[in-house]
């Protein structure tokens, strides 16, 4: 039924039964984890305007880790209970899915988050200012940088622990995204996770002009982003007569067979799909990192606080990612032989152009942004395959790279001087004969993200080149293994650095974290080496996971 139809139908009930509204009809046990996300969120700002400056830090992490481990709890049990499978369906009156892919990308995001969470409440890295500890974030974000008021936040102790709200609410927004089912809920969910996002990018506690400079440019290109897809939402609008996935799908396969009066004049219109898609495609190639619409990666990379650096690469990938496959395997399948050549040209850019880009840079947290593009590359080949093999393989990169990126930002975190972290790689020289253990940790993160065989790295890329051949991308996959060699180039020349280079007397010390880095890193470790090691299992459970409902 059509959009209009539907609102006539509201006014015809109206007017049968004066005074009774229609109540939606939600299924709230099964839109359970990202209720309690936004529940959470909310209370956590209530701890903010109610609870005393001394308690906010501790009560605001245990809220947030406690939400986010429920709704993972919560994603388990809907998993368990079969709703990635067989009860799979569309729940909230058309507006969300849920089914195996939502709920393994949703189940990454939260586990993703809680390990971010931990270098967020990181306070042993800075040395204690006016005897009190510090963490990464401004002391007070609205204050002028380097102000009086900034500098009496300072002195005073202040930490900003409106973060954990902002981002439980960033979470949320990513939740919702690759579950949506129709292109409104997807607009919502991408504003509701992106806002969060530049305001987290403003807050950095030193360099905090390169902070807000790198908000500043991802807000206005996000916005520019998010006004090309919402234009795109308005033309797959007058094209199909719905903004409904499964109602867009059925024009574009079958024709407009019901012809809505009001949109005859456009409805079934090509012009209006090819134009809508390429756009809605084109927002969710910027939020993905994209070649050509990821000129905003390394800047905000790098000027953004690092485990804000760390949860954005890693959880907004699978998001988006996660959006982007259920629009051109729900939506778009009609479409395929339109939007795979530019898909493939658009893979081939950003797996070449990231590797190459990246062996120019000097500065750590622009090179693993590089990096970052070249593996959406790489991802995209996954994507390529409109294959059942496509979808589990793109869900089992997702979760690798995740745990790899989280954990390589953590180790970046703990390299510092006397500036702070200690980002230009030169700086780097030595560290292995300074601080050998992380050095070697580093070094497993890097030959991970190169593909090198044991690490998940290599699983991942093994699934998406192979799911890629088999539906006869075989080139994609040849432009795939070329970019992997440039790339292992650019890590293994930072190994070389760390180890085989002599230190330098004036070189950056590690500091010492505390249990809260120390677990991020050892979670980020461990999950590299296991889905290296043994991804058998949690390829099957990708697999199981790989079938959208329609």
């Amino acid at each position: 039924m059509s959009s209009v139809a539907s609102v006539h139908s509201l006014w015809t009930v109206a007017d049968g039964a004066p005074g009774k509204i229609p109540a939606p009809h939600i299924e709230y046990t099964q839109l359970s984890p990202t209720l309690i996300v936004l529940g959470a969120a909310v209370v956590g700002i209530l701890i903010e305007g109610f609870v005393p400056r001394r308690s906010r830090y501790v009560s605001q992490l245990l809220l947030t880790v406690v939400a986010l481990a429920a709704a993972f709890a919560a994603v388990v049990g809907l998993a368990a209970g079969g709703f990635g499978s067989s009860k799979a369906h569309i729940a909230a009156m058309g507006a969300l899915a849920v089914d195996g892919p939502a709920l393994f990308l949703q189940g990454t995001i939260l586990l993703v988050s809680l390990v971010a969470v931990f270098t967020f409440a990181e306070r042993r890295l800075d040395p204690a200012a006016h005897g009190n500890r510090v963490d990464s974030f401004a002391a007070q974000a609205a204050a002028v940088p380097g102000g009086a008021a900034e500098q009496a936040a300072v002195k005073a102790g202040f930490t900003t622990t409106e973060v954990f709200p902002i981002l439980l609410f960033a979470v949320g927004g990513m939740l919702v995204f690759p579950a949506a089912n129709d292109l409104l809920t997807l607009f919502i969910a991408l504003e509701v996770f992106s806002l969060p996002l530049y305001i987290l990018c403003a807050l950095a506690r030193r360099q905090r002009l390169l902070s807000q400079e790198a908000a500043v440019k991802y807000f206005l290109l996000g916005a520019f982003s998010s006004a090309f897809l919402l234009f795109g939402v308005a033309l797959l609008y007058g094209y199909a007569g719905t903004v409904g996935y499964a109602g867009i799908a059925e024009v574009v396969s079958d024709g407009a067979k019901q012809i809505d009066p009001a949109l005859a004049g456009t409805m079934g219109n090509d012009a209006l799909l090819l134009i809508g898609a390429a756009l809605v495609l084109m927002g969710l190639l910027f939020k993905v990192g994209a070649v050509p619409f990821h000129m905003w990666t390394p800047d905000v990379y790098q000027g953004a606080p690092t485990p804000v650096t760390g949860f954005m690469a890693a959880a907004t990938k699978v998001a988006a990612f996660g959006a982007l496959l259920r629009l051109l395997y729900v939506v778009l399948p009609g479409l395929r032989w339109d939007w795979q050549p530019v898909m493939w040209g658009v893979a081939i850019i950003t797996m070449l152009g990231g590797a190459i880009v990246a062996i120019t840079q000097t500065d750590i947290k622009r090179l693993l942004a590089y990096s970052s593009i070249a593996h959406a590359g790489f991802i995209l080949a996954g994507v390529i395959a409109t294959s059942k093999e496509g979808i589990s393989s793109v869900l089992f990169y997702l979760g690798a790279y995740s745990f790899v990126t989280l954990g390589a930002f953590a180790v970046v975190t703990l390299v510092r001087d006397a500036g702070g972290e200690a980002t230009a790689l030169s700086k780097w020289a030595g560290l292995g004969r300074r601080s050998p253990l992380v050095a070697a940790v580093f070094a497993v993160f890097l030959l991970a993200f190169a593909g090198i065989p044991l690490t998940s790295g290599f699983a991942g890329k093994f699934a998406v080149f192979k799911a890629a051949a088999q539906s006869g991308a075989g080139w994609l996959v040849v432009v795939g293994v070329l970019s992997s060699a440039i790339a292992a180039f650019f890590y293994i020349r930072v190994i070389v650095l760390m180890f085989f280079n002599e230190p330098k007397a004036d070189g950056p010390t590690v500091a010492v974290p505390s249990p809260l880095t120390t677990t991020a890193i050892a979670i980020g470790v461990t999950a590299t080496l296991v889905l290296g090691l043994a991804p058998q299992y949690f390829l099957d459970l990708a697999g199981q996971a790989g079938v959208f409902v329609r």
